[in-house]
């Protein structure tokens, strides 16, 4: 370890009300650094290889929001509520291609998928990183691919999907004390994009190559809805805090799409009015690569990364009236499409995540963040504009309290 490294104090903010997240006190203990086999022939490392920097906060029982940044390699840390100042660095040089993250408040762990999404990408794998001693615990690697996973509220098991190169569509199941696989389940050809609900019992499995939304029983391993058919394969997307309506995305589609998951019905069908998107001229295939739902779920924000714009709807009506334009926010750093010479994951296609008490919306692959009321840009953090892998955690006392997804979910229960 570094020297230099400190752990993150507790922190102070706006409290988080009606989200229904977890709050644990949890400490952690040392761990020597090892390898073994396990029966899947995944290789497990305990490690320390993480260096860590930060100016030392003042601690209380007061709550503080920190926004954490995954570029390749690093972890930027931002203090919400201090003007999005930046906090900390940590140094995961491991971690190249990151895919998906995950945190659980209730056993202080990060969670980073990293490596080959499936096909002719290759294999992945997922290291755990302690947020109180500020080490890496774990890191597996596995037979197949990677990509952006859900965990489950307890904080107990992982969904991942195997990649959006991989045929198979399977989610496998992970013990997230090991990463080791326990149960898969069966979903869209394209494993891709995975969100859990608040409750845990069901979680939507997105595959790139499938043109339904599948929803599983977190009990049962198995799909017991069907949600589309959809416009052409499930790209980013989100849902209500209630589990009755779905927000997604397309290939090919520059818009998105609101269905019931009750019914399993597409309900509307968005275009941006004035917008027009080329593959000739960007191309990336998801031209709407971005959606996030507002906590109060009054508002839905989707990525138009060709013409460098952020599009926000009045989603207050739903179901039984259609989302309405509120306002076209042109980005002031726009995005450029694909990066070459890269790894992994090489288009920069956009991401949208809104703070947990909605008043800030940051845009992945841009850089840009806005505060959601007035549609201004507030700041500018620069690793976000390498990367759409970030999400939210929150402090008291020194331990986190309360997690975001990357994906912007609603909240109201």
């Amino acid at each position: 370890m570094s020297p230099s490294r400190i752990r993150l104090p507790a922190l102070a903010a706006a409290p988080i009300a009606a989200l229904g997240l977890l709050i644990a006190l949890g400490c952690s203990s040392g761990v020597k650094a090892q390898s073994a086999q396990t029966g899947s022939g995944a290789s497990v490392v305990v490690s320390a290889a993480a260096a860590s920097s930060a100016p030392r906060l003042a601690s209380g029982r007061s709550l503080h929001r920190y926004e954490y940044v995954f570029p390749d390699g690093s972890i930027y840390v931002y203090d919400i509520d201090a003007g999005q100042r930046l906090v900390q660095h940590v140094s995961l040089p491991m971690a190249r291609g990151i895919r998906g993250v995950v945190a659980s408040p209730s056993t202080h762990t990060l969670y980073i998928s990293y490596g080959g999404d499936g096909g002719s990408n290759g294999s992945g794998s997922l290291l755990a990183y302690d947020l109180l001693g500020e080490r890496v615990l774990w890191q597996r690697s596995y037979r197949t691919g990677i990509d952006s996973m859900a965990i489950s509220p307890d904080g107990a098991r992982i969904y991942m999907p195997t990649g959006e190169l991989d045929s198979s569509g399977v989610w496998e199941v992970l013990d997230a004390r090991d990463g080791h696989p326990i149960a898969s389940i069966q979903g869209g050809s394209g494993a891709h994009n995975t969100v859990m609900s608040l409750d845990g019992r069901r979680v939507y499995l997105g595959g790139r190559e499938h043109n339904y939304l599948e929803v599983a029983d977190t009990t049962t391993n198995r799909v017991v809805k069907s949600i589309g058919p959809l416009r052409s394969g499930v790209r980013p997307f989100t849902i209500n805090g209630r589990q009755t309506l779905a927000f997604t995305t397309a290939t090919g589609f520059l818009g998105f799409q609101i269905s019931s998951v009750t019914s399993g019905r597409v309900l509307y069908t968005q275009s941006f009015p004035g917008f027009s998107w080329s593959a000739a001229s960007f191309a990336p295939s998801a031209p709407s690569h971005g959606i996030s739902l507002s906590p109060d779920e009054r508002q839905v924000w989707v990525m138009d990364a060709p013409n460098g714009y952020v599009h926000v709807f009045d989603v207050s009506g739903l179901p039984g009236r259609g989302p309405r334009l509120l306002r076209n926010v042109r980005l002031s750093h726009p995005l450029s499409g694909e990066e070459s010479p890269c790894s992994y994951d090489c288009a920069r296609d956009g991401w949208i995540q809104h703070s947990l008490d909605g008043r800030f919306v940051y845009v992945g692959d841009s850089g840009d963040v806005f505060e959601a009321r007035t549609f201004r840009r507030v700041a500018y953090l620069d690793p976000l504009r390498n990367t759409r892998k970030m999400l939210e955690i929150d402090w008291r006392g020194g331990v986190p309290v309360a997690t975001s997804s990357r994906q912007g979910l609603g909240y109201v229960r």
